[in-house]
């Protein structure tokens, strides 16, 4: 086989069964591509290689005894480097944690190993999963592999530029206000924030204890929901983790989309200050291709996108300045200049704030509730970015959040599962993402939907030209 590390999680899977493959040829495959772009790119803070080729030989024999895991079993992944690692250097791309060695895995690791895969490595993100893209840290940032004069997004910036040029199968991220959607649609992978309390985040360092998802991100939709098998299920260690039946992701996956109703919600990118050409043409072509797989395409009003924003600001900066208030007033400078004044903000909310952003997310997610119900619809279709990737220079700005409302984060407010899934390319030939949403836990047929709506747009194949 040739290009192997272009190799999909579902191709790899039955290619290592089949044994048509090693998984030690895997490996080695993603750590000589690594080796051979990532000094453009630098997706990785820390590569694994030698427990990675170790585990490989590990996985290798144990399918050959018949010890098959499943689809995972040997296929070679990377984290976003702010899941805990035994024995791994977790440093959330900051100075403080530099030298930072946890004694145990989270608990998505430890699923995902369990499973079977092999971890090649942690990659990069902005500061604490908030602060980026700085400059001024001890890592560089990560670049976008489509063209590295361009931001990959964040926070799990590295997760998605490492899965877009090749560097792993999948990765994991994390999305507190769009962190795993955003650096997909702009590096032309699929990304899944679950349900809140779907996945947990039990050993993943916080930055708002309330909006924080950890999910997948892969090259395809199928991939996430492979990777969504190992990943879900309840956690009675994590508070925010819910008890609830984990459905089989990829059986789901093949189902017709017999009846499904699709709510398209417009007023978020359409307008004078709304989305580009590009992404509007986009989302109009989605809306043709859902109605040829079946799916009935109808409009809808949802609140304001403008009110989402500032609701899950307030909570995030909020919860965020709880978290690293210590630490910012005793050794501010030992923080990135990006994070420190952007974290400050957090001092000036005032606790009737918080308390008043909170209630008003109960109202939000309650008014997105009665709209899907009042339409009859089971999904929502969306914009995910205003256009293509900034170029760098363009994207070093102190605050980013005062300018246009993030389109994702609405559903990080109403804990809704939202997909990315690329939806082609502008004419710069950088990608660009949509967004398919459901009810809370109805994870499954926002899978179903983007694999189907994927699946009818074709070009998987098409890789960065890094």
């Amino acid at each position: 086989m040739s290009d192997l590390h272009y190799l999909s999680i579902a191709d790899a899977g039955a290619a290592i069964r089949e044994r048509k493959v090693s998984s030690a040829e895997l490996v080695e495959a993603c750590l000589t591509r690594i080796e051979m772009v990532d000094g453009d790119l630098h997706s990785f803070i820390t590569v694994t290689g030698a427990d990675a080729r170790a585990e490989a030989v590990a996985a290798d024999r144990a399918i050959a005894e018949g010890g098959w895991k499943g689809p995972l079993h040997g296929v070679p992944i990377a984290l976003k480097d702010i899941y805990s690692t035994a024995g791994v250097r977790t440093t959330c791309h900051s100075r403080l944690l530099h030298d930072n060695v946890p004694q145990e895995d989270a608990e998505t690791v430890a699923r995902l190993k369990a499973a079977g895969a092999i971890v090649v490595g942690k990659l990069a993100t902005h500061e604490f999963a908030f602060g980026g893209p700085s400059h001024d840290l001890p890592w560089p940032a990560a670049r976008n592999p489509w063209n590295p004069d361009h931001i990959p997004a964040g926070s799990s910036s590295g997760s998605g530029a490492a899965v877009a040029a090749g560097l792993c199968a999948g990765a994991m991220g994390s999305d507190t206000g769009g962190s795993i959607r955003g650096p997909a649609g702009v590096c032309g992978i699929a990304g899944l924030k679950p349900s809140y309390g779907r996945v947990s985040r039990r050993g993943v360092y916080p930055l708002s204890w309330t909006l924080d998802h950890a999910g997948p991100m892969a090259r395809s939709v199928e991939d996430c929901a492979l990777m969504m098998q190992a990943l879900a299920g309840y956690d009675p260690q994590d508070p925010a983790s819910v008890d609830v039946l984990v459905p089989d992701y990829a059986a789901a996956l093949k189902r017709p989309a017999a009846n499904l109703r699709v709510g398209y919600v417009r007023a978020w990118h359409e307008g004078p200050d709304g989305a580009d050409a590009d992404v509007c043409a986009a989302l109009d072509r989605a809306v043709v291709l859902l109605g040829e797989q079946g799916m009935e395409v109808v409009d809808v009003d949802l609140p304001d996108i403008r009110d989402f924003h500032a609701c899950g600001r307030i909570i995030l900066l909020a919860e965020a300045w709880a978290i690293h208030r210590a630490t910012v007033t005793a050794t501010p400078e030992n923080y990135g200049a990006f994070f420190r004044d952007r974290i400050r903000l957090g001092a000036f909310i005032s606790a009737a704030d918080y308390v008043e952003a909170v209630r008003m997310r109960r109202r939000l997610t309650e008014a997105t509730a009665a709209a899907m119900e009042a339409a009859g619809v089971d999904l929502l279709l969306c914009a995910n970015q205003y256009g293509p990737a900034e170029r760098f220079d363009q994207a070093t700005r102190t605050f980013p959040f005062f300018g246009k409302p993030y389109l994702t984060m609405p559903f990080n407010v109403t804990g809704q599962p939202a997909l990315t899934v690329c939806a082609g390319f502008a004419e710069s030939g950088l990608p660009i993402g949509i967004q398919i949403a459901g009810r809370a836990f109805t994870d499954m047929l926002v899978l179903h939907a983007g694999h189907l709506y994927e699946q009818a747009r074709g070009d998987l194949g098409r890789h960065p030209p890094i």
